[in-house]
């Protein structure tokens, strides 16, 4: 048995997924809120006088701004770092927190004077809470265990107010220079004879 179809009903349904697809998706789904704004980076001053591992640890991975307030990112530097090695403060400051998130030791220092504050995880921590700390002095050792990394680090983060930023801005560019220190001569005393 044969049926006789309507010549426009072939075209119509062709043509109405094409219409679905252009039509406007605000008209089919509720109103959104528009995203956040990227996070804009705060001035930090170059106050931080010591690496908190080590002299000049590897940078197992990178700060990586996440592009709004919630999104994925990276909100530190991870630092290769063996278990037991001691965690220095980079700067002067005081001891905002100091114990357990999540099962990984944490420290928060608050720097003088600043809006600043410096986080270091997984810490076994040797400071409490309210303890002023002194740039290089040790706060803790890193932990066994705890880490995000995938061979053994320290994770360091920096916030201002409520914005992460890069714990590296935190150096002098003297600092951060890689390579051996050269010694200059010494001008005006007599060689040795």
């Amino acid at each position: 048995m044969h049926v006789n179809r309507p010549t426009w009903s072939l075209p119509l349904c062709l043509l109405l997924p094409l219409l679905l697809l252009l039509w406007p998706t605000t008209l089919w789904s509720p109103a959104r809120a528009a995203p956040d704004p990227p996070p804009s980076s705060p001035s930090v001053p170059a106050i931080g006088r010591t690496w908190p591992v080590g002299t000049r640890p590897a940078v197992v991975r990178a700060w990586e701004p996440p592009p709004t307030a919630y999104a994925r990112g990276h909100r530190g530097v991870d630092l290769a770092a063996p278990p037991g090695a001691p965690v220095r403060a980079v700067a002067a400051g005081v001891v905002s927190y100091a114990g357990r998130v999540a099962g990984r030791g944490v420290i928060s220092v608050t720097l003088t004077g600043t809006n600043l504050r410096t986080t270091y995880e997984p810490v076994r921590q040797s400071v409490t809470k309210g303890t002023e700390v002194t740039a290089g002095q040790v706060v803790g050792t890193v932990e066994p265990t705890g880490s995000h990394c995938t061979t053994p680090c320290l994770h360091w983060g920096l916030r201002h107010d409520r914005t992460y930023v890069d714990p590296l801005s935190l150096f002098p560019p003297w600092l951060l220079r890689k390579g051996p220190s050269r010694l200059l001569p010494v001008l005006g005393v007599p060689l040795p004879g």
